[in-house]
């Protein structure tokens, strides 16, 4: 068997990141040719990362970075919460939102090999949760927001006006976590559905369908488009208001928000 000194060991370990018996299990298997060891270790950390695909990511955290004219938010997600404190695991999470922001969402596709090594070394489901980059124009305000201390949820505003409303409504999105802008964005299937199931209800069956189909529609507008669209739901900092208003009155135009929570 062709001995493998330490210093090999060592030089394979700090090349690939792999486990120092790891490293020395494939330098025996190639002989010692570092070279070859280096491919079977990606190989198998790619076999690794297949097993591992299916695992859920509930930990993990959300970075976010604004520019002049863009900003990004990206979330990275993982198995437990020691990874998620993990040197390497803020290392691609660096990478992942440095090149998103460079290359916009479709640049995801590019960071596999890094995320494949990185759960081959980490032993852990490595998952880009979600990446979003907005563009921007002269005058845009970009206001971000990640909850503390562990950065699970993150948000992302793009609009025109005051920063400062851009801000609250960051912390209002953080809360109330609203799943479309506005109705419109709305599907009109999932509208359809939840009008059905309120037209069935059984407090509700015996009234006239007229009757029946205010109150529905009363239902609709306060507990459903109330709770899913945000410029629908109350607004936190003041809850007298929904959001439209709030957005009114404090002179913020909202184009976009992204909001990423890597455990829901």
């Amino acid at each position: 068997m062709t001995e493998i000194s330490a210093a090999l060991v060592k030089e394979l370990r700090e090349s690939t990141g792999a486990g120092m018996m790891d490293c020395k299990r494939a330098l025996v298997e190639t002989a010692g040719d570092i070279d070859a060891a280096r491919k079977l270790l990606r190989e198998k950390g790619m076999a690794q990362a297949s097993k591992r695909a299916g695992r859920e990511t509930t930990e993990g955290k959300v970075a976010v970075h604004v520019a002049a004219d863009h900003a990004t938010i990206v979330a990275v997600g993982c198995e437990t919460e020691p990874v998620s404190k993990n040197e390497g695991f803020d290392a691609f999470l660096a990478t992942v939102l440095t090149t998103i922001d460079a290359g916009g969402p479709e640049a995801v596709d590019s960071l596999e090999g890094e995320r494949v090594e990185l759960v081959a070394k980490i032993g852990e489901n490595i998952a880009i949760r979600g990446a979003t980059r907005f563009q921007g124009s002269d005058g845009d305000v970009f206001s971000s927001y990640v909850h503390p201390p562990a950065n699970k949820i993150g948000v992302l505003v793009h609009g025109k006006g005051n920063a400062d409303t851009a801000r609250l409504l960051c912390m209002h999105v953080s809360f109330a976590a609203p799943r479309f802008l506005n109705r419109d964005e709305v599907p009109a299937s999932e509208v359809e559905a939840e009008r059905e199931i309120l037209m069935n209800r059984v407090d509700l069956v015996s009234k006239p369908v007229d009757v029946r189909a205010k109150i529905v529609e009363g239902v609709l507008s306060k507990n459903f488009f109330g709770q899913t669209v945000l410029l629908d739901q109350q607004w936190i900092h003041d809850t007298g208001k929904t959001v439209g208003q709030a957005l009114k009155e404090g002179g913020f135009e909202l184009l976009g928000f992204q909001r990423f929570a890597v455990a829901e």
